[in-house]
């Protein structure tokens, strides 16, 4: 494929892109200068802490993306089209062959070259890497250097493969951040900043890379300290002390100067996850009667007093095509042959587990023990920090999960976040759903070019997910992100990926 005139052009805009809060928590910002000599460090209190020491094969890696201190070989456009950023563009050779030109001019931190035998290691690893990044469920990956340009092949055809590539995921490292036991970002990207060290849950501090092959940042460096108390995130909004905060609660926003908060609609959807291999929810009736149960409208205005969409499925309005393809394939005809509702449940007794990280989930976990114990369930709630309950979430320890999911964020399409999380192999399986039906509608979608024909495919596999009532979408999440009044420039991303970039910069 050549890159287009568009492309290009995109290319040199996301370019530039790329690129407990309590007193004494953010570290005391260099101030001595004016925003136009880049001496001031922005502070951010950020939603979660990492939770494998920033790899770039766990969710650590959209941290690094979002810091801008890591690149992929491609961007993603506002409407999920791929676009140039380490690749300048690329072509398919065969069914199951890519060949990617690379950027001339590019370092990694510690000042080697990136090349397409980094390029191709660096891919490799992540191939290689247990367990497996969940972009790459079931791709069969392989890359290698050939002539200066990098090759990358795929075990079938793979028609998403330029959009995979833009996964944090699959960021680039320099070849010295892969360890025989572990994999180490720290002063290993490509990014506008470089990260200076990590200090466990605490904090992490990243400071301009000044032999950045872009657009040189203005900021001297972030502070980024991890603050999973939505409260605690918000206070530091108000008060000063973190320049953007994450994820601010609903219910904090009150005493927040409006002016701060900005509301993104995004492809975030929070849903009711059932474990469909053991214990009650192993019953379809049982699982539709959980179904029955649920009034997305009283959560949407009792939890999140109105800062959220009704759920239209997995995929909500951030998706523009989703309602379309829908009812190009007769969605609500594929949905009756979900299982009809258990109607004497005698007090079965259901385990619900969320998370405190989003402060509003264990409000929502509230809500839902009481209309699952109105149909006749008696619930148990279990709620603590994600990283405390990630394993026991993914290994089924629990009969119900709430959990807040982003839809499209692997690859800007939904196909590899379907074969993840509702896949027999998937690597994010919370349901440990296992049904070959759904998992040849994925793949049915998975090898069609991009277009409606794929979007069709993509209601076709929603459809079957639902119908086993695997799991039930509870309501669409809208993003609200704090940024202090000297903030400019601070990316307000729907794919909730990029952050802080070369352009943000914050005046005091």
């Amino acid at each position: 494929m050549k890159t287009s005139r568009r492309a290009l052009l995109g290319a040199i805009g996301l370019a530039g892109l790329s690129g407990t809060a309590l007193t004494g928590c953010f570290g005391d910002s260099d101030s001595t200068g004016s925003s136009s000599s880049r001496s001031e460090r922005i502070r951010i209190a950020c939603l979660s802490a990492p939770r494998s020491s920033l790899s770039p094969f766990s969710d650590d890696a959209y941290k690094l993306i979002a810091w801008s201190a890591a690149e992929c070989l491609t961007v993603l456009d506002e409407e999920g089209t791929p676009q140039p950023n380490l690749a300048t563009s690329w072509e398919q050779r065969s069914d199951t062959e890519w060949v990617f030109t690379l950027r001339d001019g590019v370092s990694f931190h510690d000042g080697t070259a990136f090349t397409a035998e980094t390029a191709a290691n660096s891919l490799t690893r992540a191939a290689e890497a247990s367990p497996l990044p969940r972009v790459l469920t079931g791709v069969g990956l392989s890359a290698s250097a050939e002539d200066g340009r990098l090759v990358v092949t795929t075990a079938s055809p793979d028609p998403l493969l330029p959009n995979r590539m833009s996964s944090p995921s699959l960021c680039l490292l320099a070849t010295a951040a892969y360890g025989a036991d572990a994999t180490d970002p720290i002063g290993y990207g490509t990014g506008a900043f470089m990260i200076a060290g990590l200090n466990g849950n605490a904090s992490a501090s990243l400071d301009r890379y000044e032999d950045y092959w872009g657009e040189k940042a203005l900021l001297a460096g972030i502070d980024a300290t991890f603050v999973p108390d939505g409260t605690a995130r918000a206070s530091a909004l108000r008060t000063g002390e973190a320049d953007i905060a994450e994820a601010v609660p609903i219910g904090q926003l009150g005493g927040i100067d409006e002016e701060l908060i900005h509301e993104v609609r995004t492809s975030r959807t929070t849903s009711l996850y059932l474990n469909t291999a053991s214990g009650p929810f192993a019953d379809p009736a049982v699982r539709a009667a959980a179904r029955a149960a649920i009034d997305a409208q009283t959560l949407i205005d009792k939890v999140f007093e109105g800062h959220a969409d009704l759920p239209e499925g997995l995929f909500g309005p951030a998706l523009g095509w989703a309602a379309q393809a829908r009812g190009r394939v007769g969605f609500d005809d594929l949905l009756s042959s979900r299982a009809g509702a258990a109607t004497d449940l005698n007090g079965q007794a259901v385990t619900l587990a969320t998370y405190s990280d989003r402060s509003e989930l264990p409000e929502l976990a509230v809500q839902v023990q009481q209309m699952l114990e109105s149909a006749g369930f008696t619930v148990t709630q279990d709620v603590r920090e994600y990283q405390y309950m990630n394993k026991e979430i993914l290994d089924g320890g629990f009969d119900a999960v709430i959990l807040s999911r982003a839809m499209t964020i692997d690859t800007g399409d939904p196909v590899s976040t379907l074969a993840s999380d509702f896949g027999t192999e998937g690597s994010f399986n919370i349901p440990l759903l296992k049904d070959s039906a759904v998992d040849q509608l994925i793949a049915a979608a998975g090898v069609i070019e991009p277009g409606e024909d794929r979007q069709d495919a993509i209601a076709r596999a929603e459809a079957g997910v639902l119908a086993r009532d695997a799991v039930i979408p509870l309501l669409h999440e809208r993003s609200l992100q704090g940024e202090g009044s000297g903030v400019a420039e601070c990316a307000r991303d729907p794919q909730e990926r990029l952050l802080v970039t070369s352009r943000t910069n914050v005046t005091r």
